[in-house]
C-alpha cells in the first residue's frame, strides 16, 4: 500500500512537470510559429510609419529605456527597505505594517497601478505621458519583488558569518556591506531578473502614463510606446497577429538575453565572494 501511494505520488510529479514543460512549448512555439516570417532586419532596425508598416525600433528602445529606469529607480528602494526589515528592524506594529503594505502592494491589479499613475504622476506632478512616468509607475509594481527576494535572499546567509564579522571588531554597517550583501548577492540578482521580466511584460500601467506615440523617443520626458503596447495595438486596431507574435519573438530574446546577463554576472560574483 505504502509503495502503491509512493508511485502514485511519483507520477503527479512526473505529470505536473511535463504538464509546465508542454505548456511552455506550446506557447512558445505557438508564437514563433505565428510571428518567425516577420522577423527581418527592416522590421527591428527601421522606423515606425503611420500607416503601420515599419519596424519597431523605436519601441525596442523604450522598453529599453522603461527597464533601466525602473530599475535604477526601484532597486535602491526595494533593497534599502528589506535590509531594514531583515537587519534593523525589531519585530513589532511598524514591521507588520511594512509586510502587510508589500503583500497588498503585490496584490492589486496593473490597471490600478495605471490609474495612479496617471492621476499622480501624469496630471498631479505634471510629467505628462512620458516614459519617466512609465518607469516610476511600473517601479512601484516591482518593489515587492525586490523587497520580498532580498529578504530571502538575506535569510539565506549564515549568521555565524556576521557573528565572526563582528568579533573581529567589524560594526554592523561594516558588516552589512562587507559580510552580509556580497553573501546575498546573487539572490538579490535573481529578484532583479523576474523584475525585468515583469517590467518588459507590463501593459496596462505603461499604456495610461507613457502613452502610445509610435515615434523614436527623445528622452525620457516624451511619450513612447513599448514593445508589449505596439503588440497590444496592433492586435486591437489592425487584427495584426502576426505582427504582435513577431514582436512576442523579439520580447522572448530580449529577456533572455537579460537574464542570461544577469546570471553571469551573479555567477562572478559569487566565485569572487568564494
Amino acid at each position: 500500500m505504502r509503495k502503491l501511494k509512493e508511485n502514485i505520488l511519483k507520477l503527479l510529479v512526473y505529470l505536473s512537470v511535463l504538464f509546465t514543460i508542454s505548456t511552455l512549448v506550446l506557447i512558445v512555439g505557438y508564437i514563433f510559429i505565428k510571428g518567425i516570417k516577420g522577423i527581418n532586419l527592416s522590421f527591428l532596425f527601421s522606423d515606425y510609419s503611420a500607416s503601420g508598416d515599419g519596424g519597431i525600433l523605436p519601441m525596442i528602445i523604450t522598453t529599453l529605456y522603461t527597464v533601466a529606469l525602473s530599475i535604477l529607480i526601484a532597486t535602491p528602494i526595494g533593497v534599502l527597505s528589506a535590509i531594514y526589515l531583515q537587519e534593523y528592524a525589531k519585530k513589532g506594529k511598524i514591521v507588520t505594517c511594512i509586510r502587510f503594505a508589500t503583500e497588498s502592494l503585490a496584490g492589486i491589479p496593473s490597471i490600478i497601478y495605471g490609474l495612479f499613475g496617471g492621476i499622480f504622476f501624469v496630471v498631479t506632478l505634471g510629467m505628462k505621458y512620458s516614459i519617466l512616468s512609465g518607469s516610476l509607475t511600473v517601479a512601484i509594481i516591482i518593489l515587492p519583488v525586490i523587497i520580498r527576494t532580498t529578504e530571502e535572499a538575506l535569510k539565506t546567509v549564515p549568521q555565524a558569518y556576521r557573528e565572526a564579522s563582528l568579533a573581529l571588531g567589524s560594526t554592523k554597517f561594516q558588516t552589512l556591506y562587507k559580510v552580509t550583501l556580497p553573501s546575498a548577492i546573487p539572490g538579490i540578482l535573481s529578484g532583479i531578473i523576474l523584475s525585468v521580466g515583469r517590467v518588459i511584460g507590463e501593459s496596462a500601467a505603461i499604456l495610461l502614463t507613457a502613452g502610445t506615440v509610435a515615434q523614436m523617443p527623445g528622452g525620457i520626458f516624451d511619450s513612447a510606446r513599448t514593445l508589449t503596447v505596439h503588440a497590444y495595438l496592433l492586435t486591437k486596431e489592425n487584427g495584426d497577429i502576426q505582427g504582435a507574435a513577431s514582436i512576442g519573438i523579439v520580447l522572448i530574446v530580449i529577456v533572455l538575453l537579460l537574464n542570461t546577463m544577469a546570471r553571469l554576472v551573479a555567477k562572478k560574483l559569487n566565485k569572487a565572494n568564494c
